[in-house]
């Protein structure tokens, strides 16, 4: 007896991998060789790919293609639309399966709608791309990235808050109430 739930419309392949509690709707396909983590929800018109792995509480929106190469941690949300790639440089007549370069979301990390994430970078964890981005390089934990080609304009808190750092490089989320402090220019959660 299977412990997700899957619309009468998606397509999983034999050997896929869902884990408890996950949802998957509308119009989805995911191939064999794919993992997908517990609690997960997997919206209408999505394609996982074969070698993805999807941790536990990800929320992957409509309209979004998972390539293989792709490995998104724990609590990621993809937005609506948004885009991988896993090739540098992709031509129709040229067959480069084995040139895929692998992408790492990492845990919490959200990337906006219809934002582009190009193969063989890390999106660092709770980081947030803004909608429309082009990640074109690594993104650090709890940064905030935007533009074309996506560029950090500050950080972000593990609510997805901003962070405004005072002249000791401490902040805190006006959430939460989390303590971050900045190193070497990198943001980090003081616990």
């Amino acid at each position: 007896m299977k412990d997700y739930f899957a619309h009468e419309t998606a397509v999983l392949d034999e050997g896929c991998q869902i884990g408890k509690n996950t949802k998957i709707w509308h119009f989805t396909h995911v191939m064999s060789q794919a993992v997908v983590g517990e609690n997960c929800v997997i919206g209408q018109n999505v394609m996982i790919a074969n070698r993805v792995t999807l941790g536990n509480n990800v929320k992957v929106q409509n309209n979004v293609s998972v390539y293989e190469g792709v490995t998104c941690e724990d609590d990621v949300f993809l937005g609506p639309s948004m885009v991988f790639t896993n090739v540098i440089n992709p031509r129709a007549f040229i067959e480069r399966k084995l040139e895929f370069k692998q992408t790492l979301v990492r845990r919490g990390a959200t990337i906006g709608a219809n934002a582009t994430i190009l193969c063989g970078h890390t999106i660092g964890r709770y980081a947030m791309v803004g909608a429309g981005a082009v990640v074109t390089s690594d993104v650090s934990d709890y940064a905030l990235v935007v533009g074309n080609p996506a560029q950090q304009i500050g950080w972000v808190s593990e609510y997805g808050h901003r962070l405004l750092f005072d002249e000791t490089g401490s902040a805190s989320c006006p959430e939460s109430g989390q303590k971050y402090q900045l190193f070497d220019n990198q943001a980090k959660r003081i616990k």
